[in-house]
């Protein structure tokens, strides 16, 4: 794993999320990538996964990143390659919640009964996108978590039931061989395709490669 900066979760310090990023993952979807009718994979930054890293475990393989399907190497939906990227957060805290309190602005979420909301890193600015908010799940130590009201700029909030510890991995998006949410839920919440949300989150989260 390249070292990234340490996680600071006190003192009100903004915290991204992480495109976490299998380096794995894309040298096995490059051997089945090739095609006739493919596309610019380098193009968008490489599609939010980085162009500079892309090409050069591309050349480590000796294989041209012409006519390579992008769908196929980064192991987008329909595609039948594993996900190159997820998308992680971190919890920032818990709070309880009361039946009938609301959370977030316009408090369009209002809780049906007594729970706990924990506060996540990732907002809309970071590519988890707003129309998100009450629409999808996150995953948390192998258990999914419903994100509760608006989404907003740099966090959102899951309905996580009970306390979970401070600073606990959230993912937003990964890779459904591992039980993760993917990233076809998001596109069917927010009508998104899948280029599109990968290449926002990959250009405004942080981004760490994986071995």
């Amino acid at each position: 794993m390249t070292s990234a900066p340490a996680l600071h979760l006190g003192g009100g310090a903004a915290v991204r999320p992480v495109a976490r990023l299998s380096a794995a993952n894309l040298r096995a979807n490059a051997l089945l990538a090739g095609s006739a009718a493919g596309g610019d994979v380098l193009a968008a930054d490489a599609w939010g996964h980085g162009a500079e890293w892309v090409a050069s475990t591309l050349s480590a393989l000796d294989i041209a990143p012409d006519g390579l399907r992008p769908e196929a190497l980064f192991g987008l939906p329909g595609s039948g390659t594993r996900p190159v990227m997820s998308l992680r957060g971190r919890v920032l805290g818990c709070k309880p919640l009361l039946a009938g309190e609301g959370v977030s602005y316009g408090y369009t979420h209002r809780a049906p009964a007594d729970t706990v909301v924990a506060l996540v890193t990732g907002g809309y600015a970071q590519g988890v996108v707003r129309s998100l908010g009450n629409a999808v799940s996150v995953g948390i130590a192998g258990r999914r978590h419903r994100i509760v009201g608006r989404v907003a700029m740099d966090v959102c909030v899951v309905d996580v039931g009970s306390p979970i510890p401070w600073g606990s991995e959230v993912v937003y998006f990964g890779d459904a061989a591992e039980g993760d949410p993917t990233l076809g839920e998001w596109m069917d919440a927010t009508g998104l395709g899948a280029g599109e949300i990968v290449a926002t989150v990959g250009a405004r989260a942080r981004r760490e490669v994986v071995v």
